[in-house]
């Protein structure tokens, strides 16, 4: 499959005239909890000829593909829609460039990108982003007797972000292993989580599940939490012009 992506990824620069800066893995694959059956989410940081960018034409900048009978879901943004992104701490942004799964990547840009990242972050942006996912999906598994797993995971990992953004002035890690690592839990919840992150491994994304009262509990509570304190936390402090300057290096 890696050599398959990495072709396509090959036949996109061609057929767009881009340069693929980043190209990574993200959706379970990348949070550490794939079920066998997992699509392929690939996201990708992309660059046109400096050009393209002096049209006063509003060019489109992103680009979505499903291969291989939906398999493979390719999608990306523009440098320029990216930096935007960045300037706002876009949670899935601060996830791709963190990546652990990464198929081709402009080592420089990367290191730069992490950098900057961490001097624009915004905990209350990231946390609003993260509480809000978490009660959508909270909402499908509540006061159900059973439940599709993967959407326990998703609540439980979207809520954990929220503890991790409350408790830690980093950026959450996209690893959700290393999130729980960081953190601290009452007696056998970690223990737990890694149970069904065992079990997930083995069943389709179709696998209903039932049981862990105390995991919807604990979602709950992170997400009553995460409510009354989000709306104190303070704003990024970064500095726009950075993002600008990093913008004019990275198309010339």
């Amino acid at each position: 499959m890696d050599k398959k992506i990495k072709k396509y990824l090959k036949d996109i620069e061609e057929k767009f005239d881009i340069t693929i800066l980043l190209a990574c893995e993200t959706g379970s694959r990348a949070w550490g909890f794939p079920s066998p059956d997992s699509d392929y989410d690939v996201r990708l940081i992309y660059k046109h000829k400096k050009d393209w960018y002096l049209s006063l034409a509003e060019e489109k900048d992103t680009i979505e593909l499903m291969l291989d009978d939906n398999e493979i879901d390719i999608s990306g943004w523009d440098i320029r829609k990216t930096l935007r992104l960045l300037w706002k701490s876009n949670p899935p942004l601060l996830e791709r460039i963190q990546s652990p799964i990464i198929y081709t990547c402009d080592n420089s840009f990367l290191l730069e990108m992490n950098s900057i990242a961490h001097h624009v972050y915004s905990r209350i942006s990231t946390i609003h982003h993260y509480l809000s996912m978490s009660k959508n999906c909270f909402s499908e598994i509540d006061q159900k007797e059973s439940f599709k797993l993967k959407k326990l995971f998703y609540a439980l990992r979207t809520a954990i972000a929220c503890k991790w953004i409350l408790e830690k002035d980093e950026i959450p890690p996209i690893s959700f292993p290393k999130m729980l690592d960081g953190l601290k839990f009452t007696n056998g919840i970690k223990e737990k989580i890694f149970e069904l992150i065992e079990i997930k491994a083995q069943k389709d994304e179709s696998y209903y599940h039932s049981g862990d009262k105390d995991l919807i509990i604990l979602i709950e509570e992170m997400i009553a939490d995460a409510d009354i304190r989000a709306k104190h936390l303070p704003p990024g402090k970064g500095n726009f012009e950075t993002l600008n300057d990093f913008f004019k290096k990275v198309i010339n």
